[in-house]
């Protein structure tokens, strides 16, 4: 969207007069040194991953003019990512890459920044989540796993504490009436090599986290948390694609939806003009066949969202997510 400022027309004709543009009419904004790129994710993870990707496009289709620096601040969950992303105010030349931890630490730690301190630029793809379970579990469908829940004592793990997997098992009890016994483990990966060994009886891993396991027989999923099914249609085993996984609302599991973002962000106090420069940047990468295959590669689904929308997106998901942390005892006094 453009920006557009109104002058009267004393200013006008002055401007005319002396033969000089009006700031605002001026170039639009561009980089004028090296750019930084903000990882709150640790080395090899899908944050970092995903800011290479975005930082391999841009070098590769030459769009953007000056060079552009990765740095790893994963500590805390992200949390000196995203500090050092607020310490940035007014840099347009330090941009932070991350998830809906932007908005959701804040609710569950006492850290140095809170939504608003940070500037929104673009989404550009989604986790989905799918409740995965043991290969030789009895249970079938997601109704029959829920039954199961209710009945006895189900483990379900995940990927550290009050984070989102534990959300979703928290909102999974909230809407089901089930009770699950919560395992945290470091990542998604670890709990989907215990779920292979039978150690839990389910997670909720995103697809790429699992697929390992899918394809060698050791696990399986039984739904997706989305509003739609899955993209993918080439067979992951002999019988199933992405494409081919229910919808967790059509399995006895009343949540529409529950998805993670991974999106850039910027300082804040930054000029919009360089706010549209990077969404318009973002944008481009996002049209690319390689990030066409970046999506293919990791299962997710590509969904562009820039400025308001991301906000939006940000807003109704803390909304509903501090009702689970309330109710949890999660929520930072």
């Amino acid at each position: 969207m453009k920006h557009v400022r109104t002058y009267g027309l004393g200013a006008v004709l002055s401007a005319s007069l002396i033969g000089v543009q009006s700031p605002a009419l001026a170039a639009d904004w561009t980089p004028s040194k090296p750019v930084e790129f903000v990882v709150t994710a640790g080395a090899g993870g899908g944050t970092d991953i995903f800011t290479r990707t975005i930082q391999s496009i841009i070098q590769k289709n030459n769009l953007v003019s000056q060079p552009i620096v990765v740095t790893l601040k994963g500590g805390g969950s992200g949390a000196e990512g995203f500090v050092h992303g607020k310490a940035g105010q007014g840099d347009a030349h330090r941009l932070i890459f991350g998830t809906s931890n932007q908005w959701l630490l804040p609710l569950v730690a006492k850290v140095a920044w809170k939504r608003e301190d940070l500037t929104p630029v673009a989404a550009l793809a989604f986790d989905e989540f799918i409740l995965w379970t043991r290969a030789d579990a009895p249970w079938k469908t997601g109704a029959e796993f829920i039954a199961a829940a209710k009945a006895g004592n189900v483990k379900m793990g995940g990927s550290q504490s009050k984070d989102l997997d534990e959300t979703l098992v928290k909102i999974m009890e909230r809407t089901t009436g089930a009770k699950f016994t919560y395992i945290p483990f470091k990542s998604g990966g670890e709990a989907a090599v215990q779920l292979a060994g039978g150690h839990i009886d389910g997670n909720t891993n995103n697809p790429a986290e699992n697929v390992g396991q899918w394809k060698a027989g050791q696990g399986t999923p039984l739904c997706v948390f989305s509003a739609q099914r899955l993209a993918g249609t080439q067979k992951i085993t002999a019988t199933m694609s992405w494409a081919d996984i229910p919808l967790c609302k059509d399995q006895g599991i009343p949540i529409e939806e529950f998805k993670m973002p991974r999106a850039v962000y910027m300082p804040g106090g930054v000029p919009p003009q360089a706010v549209k420069y990077w969404a318009d940047v973002l944008q481009k990468v996002f049209a690319s066949p390689d990030w066409k295959e970046y999506l293919e590669r990791t299962s997710q689904t590509g969904t562009f969202l820039a400025g308001a929308a991301l906000t939006d997106f940000a807003v109704k998901d803390e909304d509903r997510t501090r009702k689970v942390f309330d109710e949890s005892g999660w929520l930072v006094k």
